[in-house]
């Protein structure tokens, strides 16, 4: 069976990314011994370099979790719409949909400074 029927149609391209593998990594090593490592969200595929040896020797517990965005999104988003809940604090930077590329590299490269990205066809630019 093709590697792509097996996935569900995601194919290779359904991984977490770089960045996200890099802070778990950073938190693994981070973490004192014996501790414990949440990582909620929405991950799927396969990852390499990842620090499986500093887990071990640490005996760190690892605690994951899908995060339920289907259960909590009407609520939010009704919050959101009735300005009863400001989220723009989470985004540091707006690009236009063709710099898509130097958002994608401004995450990677500068992952201290960008927390979220927002692109918008014909939209307005700030840093």
């Amino acid at each position: 069976m093709p590697l792509r029927q097996k996935s569900a149609s995601f194919g290779t391209d359904a991984r977490p990314n770089g960045h996200i593998i890099r802070r778990a990594s950073g938190v693994i090593i981070a973490c004192r011994k014996g501790g414990r490592v949440s990582i909620p969200g929405v991950y799927g595929g396969v990852t390499d370099k990842f620090p499986i040896g500093a887990l071990m020797e640490k005996g760190l517990s690892i605690k994951t979790g899908e995060t339920h965005l289907q259960k909590y999104m009407p609520q939010l988003l009704e919050l959101i719409l009735d300005g009863k809940l400001d989220t723009t604090f989470l985004i540091s930077h707006r690009l236009d949909l063709e710099q898509a590329p130097e958002g994608y590299k401004m995450v990677k490269e500068r992952q201290n400074e960008v927390t979220k990205v927002v692109l918008k066809p014909g939209g307005v630019t700030s840093h």
